[in-house]
């Protein structure tokens, strides 16, 4: 983890559509007509995108540089598509119709590997390791993504839970696999298996587990309807939380800190419940606190910087900035303008993705992108983009 903040001094830029890559989501095995449509189309690689990012809309994927935010190239891809990074320097992770994608982003183009399933899920990294969960099915795939760059499958650790079900999985640096367990109807905790894949722990008090992060010295935290579920150091410790319904489903982790970022509701009737409390989960001392924070916020609006500052995007366009430590908003930062959650979650709403000192916002009722600076709040770039973006995530690696 990077422990200092480089400041960038970026110019915004009038954006030009560059390349446009042709391409779709394909659910068969032979991926090769695409391939050949691709090579007729365009017979020179496209010039390589700098620590770029990605951002879908509805129809495709937006490559942009890391450092100008100018839109590198376009590619398209029909259906509600999902980004996460695939843990190198080149390549993000993209959830379609019809499995899991790689593609090239430096290259700006989507690859030939595909992790193929319904409702691909969760991607997660952890200890050079990238998980892949297919809810449709209940496989997980495990692979070392520098392995990614030869444009072929990299060897592949499989594992298929009892039953398909919405889960997640992560590889810890000794081998251990840690993966949800649950059914289409009810999920209810987590096991572990060995490097053979054999079972040697499992926990199911955890009623509708939901998401994961590492924190430092490998501590896991699984998010339950009533606290969270860590495994550290070859065991299982409920966390409770403080109200008898008190849900979190979505966490941020860092190397930098023992504590755990999550957010947390507490009403089980609600249509959609707008949270104004988060939670940070010491996995040290096994505790849970409540931060409160005077506004609303989605489960696109979580990150860590990178010294271990919680951060969260609220409803009134300001990034929060908490010392995961002492529960205190440190400051906040004005970045985009006020906006409400929709009622159904793959509608475009403000996302944040952090990346070293940088955190990136995007405003989709105004089709924008920004940049700002951690350490000084300053907003360093923004650009207009020709549609509104949805997702948002990039390359991470070196970073």
């Amino acid at each position: 983890m990077n422990t200092s903040i480089r400041r960038r001094a970026l110019t915004g830029t009038a954006l030009a559509l560059a390349v446009s890559t042709v391409l779709t989501a394909c659910g068969g095995e032979d991926s090769s007509t695409d391939a050949k449509a691709h090579d007729t189309a365009s017979p020179t690689p496209a010039a390589a995108v700098k620590d770029p990012l990605v951002a879908t809309f509805e129809g495709g994927l937006y490559i942009l540089d890391g450092e100008t935010l100018e839109l590198a190239g376009t590619v398209e891809l029909p259906g509600f598509n999902r980004v996460s990074p695939a843990g190198d320097e080149d390549h993000v992770i993209v959830s379609t119709d019809s499995g899991f994608r790689v593609l090239d982003a430096t290259g700006q183009t989507l690859t030939d590997i595909e992790y193929q399933g319904s409702k691909p899920g969760h991607v997660v990294r952890h200890a050079g390791r990238t998980a892949l969960f297919t809810d449709g099915t209940g496989e997980v795939n495990v692979f070392d993504p520098t392995g990614l760059g030869t444009g072929k499958k990299p060897a592949t650790r499989t594992y298929t839970s009892a039953e398909p079900h919405h889960g997640v999985a992560i590889e810890l640096e000794n081998g251990e696999l840690l993966s949800t367990l649950g059914t289409d109807e009810k999920r209810t905790g987590a096991l572990v298996l060995d490097k053979n894949n054999k079972e040697i722990e499992r926990n199911e008090k955890c009623p509708g587990v939901h998401g994961e992060a590492a924190a430092r010295n490998e501590a896991v935290a699984f998010g339950c309807e009533d606290g969270v579920l860590i495994y550290k150091d070859g065991r299982f410790t409920k966390v409770d939380a403080p109200d008898d319904y008190g849900r979190i489903g979505n966490q941020a982790g860092s190397d930098a800190s023992p504590v755990l970022l999550g957010d947390y509701k507490s009403d089980p009737e609600a249509e959609l419940e707008r949270p104004t409390r988060v939670s940070l989960i010491d996995t040290e001392k096994a505790t849970l606190r409540l931060v409160d924070l005077g506004t609303s916020y989605s489960f696109r609006s979580l990150a860590r910087g990178p010294e271990g500052e919680a951060l969260v995007l609220g409803t009134d366009g300001a990034i929060r900035v908490i010392d995961p430590v002492s529960g205190e908003i440190d400051k906040k930062i004005p970045v985009v303008g006020e906006w409400r959650e929709p009622l159904d979650w793959q509608q475009p709403r403000p996302t944040l993705f952090v990346r070293g000192g940088t955190a990136y916002v995007s405003e989709p009722g105004k089709k924008a992108l920004h940049a700002v600076d951690l350490a000084t709040g300053e907003k360093t770039t923004s650009v207009t983009l020709p549609q509104s973006t949805n997702e948002l995530s990039g390359v991470v690696a070196g970073h």
